[in-house]
């Protein structure tokens, strides 16, 4: 049995259509518009096919929009990432972190006017030598301690004395002296509180004039520094 064609099924079945059940021979050839209606159903792509009738036309908009909706998906997914990251940022910078951007010279040279300060809360074990951030009359102020718990502070003509021991300060470039309307020396340092100073010695508002300092006052300690010239 020959195998026919989606071509010649088509061709047959419009014959059928215009001449009936068979063609009839004795009348001639078909007419010239029959020619013409064969000719533009039986066209074909080179692979056989049955020709495009309008779909590719139809076809570009539906990717067209497709191809929107698939940009839209992808800018409101990016649009949830940012959302959860700047989410976090904020967080940390809230419950963990701090910035504090220095206006005031207690602590030149290590920081200047117009530094930024990044500090950590949650860390609340300081020792001498660490910088740590408090309010003083309502102004912050970033200052170092020189002695904490258990610690006797004086400051004597030779300089500033803990424990007995006059302290060595290579990055302290002025005189360390009590003020006159400042605090009353020695002082020990009670449960939970440190002594602080600020490295311009002369001039720093800091223990010698409030006294030491509770731990739970502090906003925390000092981790980085950014300087404004840097940034």
């Amino acid at each position: 049995m020959a195998v026919r064609t989606l071509n010649e099924i088509n061709l047959e079945y419009i014959r059928e259509m215009v001449f009936g059940s068979e063609p009839d021979v004795s009348d001639g050839p078909p007419t010239d518009n029959t020619t013409e209606l064969l000719a533009e159903i039986s066209a074909e792509h080179p692979d056989g096919t049955p020709a495009d009738t309008g779909q590719s036309q139809l076809s570009e908009p539906l990717q067209s929009l497709s191809r929107e909706r698939s940009l839209t998906r992808e800018f409101g997914a990016l649009a949830v990432k940012l959302g959860i990251i700047t989410g976090v940022i904020l967080l940390l910078f809230t419950l963990v972190y701090g910035l504090h951007y220095n206006t005031e010279p207690g602590m030149n040279p290590a920081i200047k006017d117009g530094d930024l300060v990044m500090y950590y809360r949650w860390d609340k074990n300081y020792r001498a030598g660490d910088l740590i951030l408090l309010t003083f009359q309502g102004q912050r102020q970033v200052r170092r301690v020189v002695a904490a718990e258990g610690d006797t502070v004086d400051i004597t003509d030779e300089g500033l004395v803990v424990n007995g021991a006059l302290q060595y300060e290579p990055e302290i470039s002025q005189k360390t002296q009590r003020y006159e309307e400042g605090i009353t020396f020695p002082v020990t340092l009670g449960k939970n509180e440190v002594f602080v100073l600020g490295d311009a010695r002369e001039n720093a508002a800091d223990s010698r004039i409030y006294g030491p300092v509770n731990i739970k006052d502090m906003q925390g300690k000092v981790i980085t520094l950014f300087r404004r010239r840097s940034m």
